[in-house]
């Protein structure tokens, strides 16, 4: 072969590789081929958000502000948002852009400040030396003449659940209004913020007064009646009975017991709600659930003349970690904590064509306490306290209700001000949600945590018939709690990690004497 044919030949495999390797970046860009061993895909989107960009009518841009160079941490923050934008702009057929900018210099980082993206202060070091540099990682999504703004991504845990969100409130420029009834000792808004930093992105969050004959606003998509600590009067009522004939979705999370740990005792509440719960066919019992899964409270004790706090797990503050396997609002969840929670019944809702699902339960080893209710963190506890398991704890019903008020005369407020009443209420409804649980104080401030949080969202999700946010949501990354075990199971764990390794160093010893002895034996012989 001459040197000729051998150059060509070269030159031809050369341009056929250059051609491939050409093609395959071609169509990684856009298609993804991923192998995903986590229980939840946490590293490939869902099929909410792949739909989502698939729905696409015009082009959305991101403009990235991340600061090049970036130490550990931080530096992967960058990878992972390149990473997820790169999979959202394959499922956009082209209607979703993307640049990265690094905003160095004084017109840099003006225009990143101008945009919304809030500069970090962010420890690197250089010459063997700790530095403060200045920082910017954010991110700004334009739609048509909006826009909306990821001042920081610091946590890439629910970096979907922001993205995908951030382009729904972008593309659906009404927002639906999430109604909190207020007037019965219920908390402001104002005293759940982490509940309005969760939801107000997406939603817009309103209180909602039912006195003096108000119907509840028609645009209410959801109402929730959250911990109210005095009783309802019947024309407050009456007005969200209605609100469910028309259709709307309900969710009531109620105290039945008043409990406080610094006073050491609870007293029933009553709410007047009982009859309107039976004529849903739900029920909330007059006890507090007790778990041997639960969270602990921190106490002050004398010991030796001195005072020591410490941490005592308190079973009326149940971890609840048994839930629905098929239900949206609770998927993946590891534990929700509720505090000083009432058991949740149905009343044979099949006899009025009610579909009813416990959506969490207490765990195996679990019990009711009844009045009188003594609150006491020290308060020892023996096995035939914990005698019962699956205890319902929270519990969605479906279906067309019928009404609380059908066949009665229409309760009327007559207080000054107070509106017409209603002449020609409806009696049945369509069909719709309610949802019930026995604990109204799990989504409070000081109480909630990321889980609890997670699922009151997930409930005003499924309440306005938006799971797409759910499969979302629910794909953050999270342990799993511990499960309870036995003394005897600790006990034997604790001494198998002291015997094992000293045996096996002794087996081991022993084959290698015996081996030893065999090759001694062998070169005797010869």
């Amino acid at each position: 072969m001459s040197k000729k044919s051998s150059r060509s030949q070269t030159l031809i495999r050369l341009a056929a590789v250059f051609g491939i390797l050409v093609l395959l970046n071609i169509v990684s860009v856009r298609l993804f081929g991923r192998l995903d061993m986590t229980r939840n895909n946490l590293f490939t989107l869902s099929e909410a958000s792949k739909n989502l960009m698939r729905s696409l009518d015009d082009r959305i841009t991101v403009k990235a502000y991340f600061t090049e160079d970036l130490p550990s941490p931080y530096n992967n923050n960058h990878r992972q948002l390149l990473d997820l934008l790169n999979e959202y702009r394959a499922y956009s057929r082209g209607n979703l852009q993307f640049d990265f900018i690094d905003p160095s210099g004084e017109k840099g980082e003006q225009e990143a400040q101008q945009q919304g993206i809030a500069p970090l202060q962010v420890q690197v070091v250089k010459e063997d030396k700790f530095e403060v540099k200045r920082a910017y990682m954010g991110a700004l999504f334009l739609y048509e003449d909006r826009k909306e703004v990821l001042p920081v991504i610091q946590n890439t845990d629910n970096l979907e659940y922001e993205i995908s969100s951030t382009v729904k409130r972008l593309v659906n420029r009404k927002q639906l209004k999430v109604g909190f009834l207020s007037g019965h000792g219920e908390p402001a808004l104002t005293e759940l913020t982490r509940i309005q930093e969760q939801l107000r992105r997406q939603y817009e969050l309103v209180t909602v007064d039912a006195g003096k004959n108000t119907p509840v606003p028609q645009d209410i998509a959801a109402l929730i009646v959250a911990a109210p600590n005095t009783r309802l009067p019947e024309g407050d009522k009456f007005q969200i009975d209605q609100y469910l004939m028309r259709g709307g979705k309900t969710a009531f999370l109620l105290n039945r017991v008043d409990a406080s740990l610094q006073g050491r005792m609870g007293r029933p509440l009553d709410l007047n709600l009982d009859d309107l719960l039976d004529t849903y066919a739900l029920k909330i019992n007059n006890d507090l659930v007790r778990d041997v899964q639960c969270a602990s409270v921190s106490i002050v004790q004398q010991q030796f003349g001195f005072s020591v706090q410490s941490q005592v797990p308190f079973p009326l503050l149940p971890i609840a970690s048994s839930f629905s396997k098929g239900n949206m609002m609770v998927k993946d969840l590891q534990g929700v904590i509720f505090f000083f929670a009432s058991s949740v019944d149905t009343l044979n809702p099949s006899a009025k064509n009610l579909k009813a699902e416990v959506l969490i339960q207490s765990s195996k080893q679990s019990g009711r306490q009844t009045g009188p209710f003594m609150i006491d963190p020290l308060q020892r506890y023996t096995q035939e306290d914990f005698l019962e398991k699956g205890i319902p704890l929270a519990i969605i019903m479906q279906g067309q209700f019928k009404s609380n008020y059908a066949g009665k005369p229409v309760p009327s407020d007559t207080a000054a001000g107070s509106l017409p009443p209603m002449t020609s209420p409806l009696t049945v409804s369509p069909d719709t949600r309610v949802v019930l649980i026995g604990d109204g104080d799990f989504i409070r401030d000081q109480y909630g945590n990321r889980d609890n949080l997670t699922f009151f969202a997930n409930m005003v999700d499924y309440l306005v018939d938006d799971a797409g946010l759910i499969a979302i949501r629910t794909k953050e990354a999270a342990l799993p709690p511990l499960e309870p075990v036995s003394d005897s199971t600790k006990k034997l764990v604790k001494y198998a990690n002291l015997a094992i390794p000293i045996l096996l160093v002794i087996g081991y010893g022993l084959i290698r004497w015996q081996m030893r002895k065999a090759r001694k034996r062998a070169l005797e012989s010869h």
